[in-house]
């Protein structure tokens, strides 16, 4: 997966090594171990586990799923076994693997926030933190931590005085505007960002005339959500000098590469994995087809390249 046929699929983002640049992206994926029945874990460039709480956290009411023309809606409510737990089972096991594993953590406070991710640098078993901040503020009576820029930097300072570990912050497309947001994570001392989180949104059973979520609305995911983040990673990448993960609607090698001529050092694929177990591996060979072709040689020569050829 390296350098064969004269195309070179390395990159590093943060300062950790992949393999190659597509990452199995949280909440998708679980920790890896399902998965790992269908695909070979080593094959990915990195993986983001499913987002770990300070609690264990059993979720939304279902349905939690429901498919729409242009994607999916999804409810799951940050389900998950809790920190005690994912460092005592799922992280060991993920570390028995050559692959670089970004830790989701998702919290109700900052206290909560703070606790996890400092448990999760001090294990040694994870590359990076990626900070969740879409989860409800209890301290603001549910406000989502990314509705204010202020209040988001002040999240990952304190995160980043107990983080030995690169820092990823990830944020939903609609916040005050994701430069703004971008610059005032990146101040705070944030070494990179996801994007994009999904965006919020219902379906309706109109037969029923009822939701077709157990908690009314959700996030949508998939091929609706790519030019969105298309168009987040240009704005982020402009304003900030940190590497981006980008994300949203991955369907194929071409999604991939408009993210990184947008800008993005790497790209994780979401809900295709719910579709095709072994989409990443196909991914990459196709990549790596694609940079033959066009006479890529690294990666690296197709991020920013938009602003390299002058476009603003």
């Amino acid at each position: 997966m390296g350098t064969a046929e004269g195309v070179d699929l390395r990159v590093e983002i943060a300062g950790i090594p992949l393999k190659n640049p597509f990452l199995a992206c949280s909440g998708t994926f679980g920790n890896g171990r399902e998965m790992s029945e269908l695909v070979d874990l080593e094959a990915l460039g990195g993986l983001m586990t499913k987002a770990v709480t300070l609690e264990p956290c059993a979720g939304n009411p279902p349905p939690r799923l429901w498919e729409t023309r242009w994607g999916m809606l999804n409810s799951i409510g940050l389900e998950n076994k809790g920190l005690e737990r994912f460092l005592s089972e799922d992280l060991p096991w993920l570390s028995g693997f050559d692959l670089p594993v970004w830790v989701n953590v998702a919290g109700f406070s900052v206290r909560e926030y703070v606790e996890v991710a400092s448990a999760v640098s001090r294990s040694g078993l994870a590359a990076a933190v990626e900070l969740n901040i879409s989860c409800p503020n209890v301290e603001r009576g549910g406000a989502h931590f990314s509705r204010h820029p202020g209040e988001t930097a002040g999240l990952v300072a304190r995160v980043r005085e107990v983080v030995d570990i690169p820092l990823f912050v990830k944020l939903p497309p609609l916040t005050v505007g994701m430069g703004e947001m971008a610059r005032a994570v990146a101040e705070a001392g944030a070494d990179g960002l996801s994007l994009v989180n999904t965006i919020p949104a219902m379906a309706v059973d109109v037969e029923r005339a009822c939701p077709r979520l157990g908690n009314v609305t959700g996030g949508l995911s998939g091929p609706a959500l790519h030019p969105v983040a298309v168009h987040a990673v240009w704005e982020a990448s402009g304003s900030v000098d940190l590497p981006v993960i980008g994300m949203g609607g991955v369907w194929s090698c071409s999604d991939a590469v408009e993210l990184f001529m947008a800008g993005a050092g790497a790209v994780a694929v979401g809900t295709l994995n719910l579709v095709e177990p072994r989409a990443v591996p196909r991914l990459v060979e196709e990549l790596r087809g694609f940079m033959s072709a066009n006479g890529y040689l690294t990666v690296t020569e197709m991020v920013g390249l938009l602003r390299r050829k002058g476009w603003r």
